[in-house]
């Protein structure tokens, strides 16, 4: 089973479609299920499959989140960041951005509409991570080396 997943998601990538994790706030959730609702839309150019954790993981116990989350980035190319003003509060996301960051991975930022949240998560700022509105995460994923 586990060969026959890595072997999917090596015929992903090489189809062109990015193995995309998906960070955002929790509340955010509705307009993060649009985003993903895109990506499976073949006639739209947003190409890439999810591996973020689409259903809360049921544990309170910290370590063991990190855990799944840690094998779900670990599978990714690289991680989206889905900014709102409610990301920066996100004890998760900037979680979820340092450990992308340290497997060397890329992390875009990307934000609905015209004009990026007042507040960036501090990880985002500091790392001088990439943001970028919805309508253009496409075309950057396709430029990432």
């Amino acid at each position: 089973l586990v060969e026959r997943a890595k072997k999917e998601l090596r015929e992903g990538e090489e189809e062109g479609r990015r193995n995309v994790f998906i960070s955002f706030a929790h509340e955010d959730i509705e307009e993060v299920n649009l985003l993903r609702g895109q990506a499976k839309n073949e006639k739209l150019p947003i190409e890439f499959n999810d591996w973020s954790v689409s259903v809360p993981i049921d544990s309170d116990r910290a370590p063991y989140i990190k855990q799944k989350i840690s094998e779900r980035i670990a599978q990714s190319s690289l991680t989206v960041v889905y900014l709102s003003d409610k990301t920066s509060k996100s004890k998760w996301v900037k979680w979820e951005i340092e450990e992308t960051l340290r497997r060397g991975k890329q992390v875009i930022g990307v934000f609905a509409g015209k004009r990026q949240p007042r507040t960036l998560p501090a990880a985002i700022s500091q790392s001088k991570i990439k943001c970028v509105p919805w309508s253009k995460l496409s075309e950057t994923i396709e430029r990432l080396d």
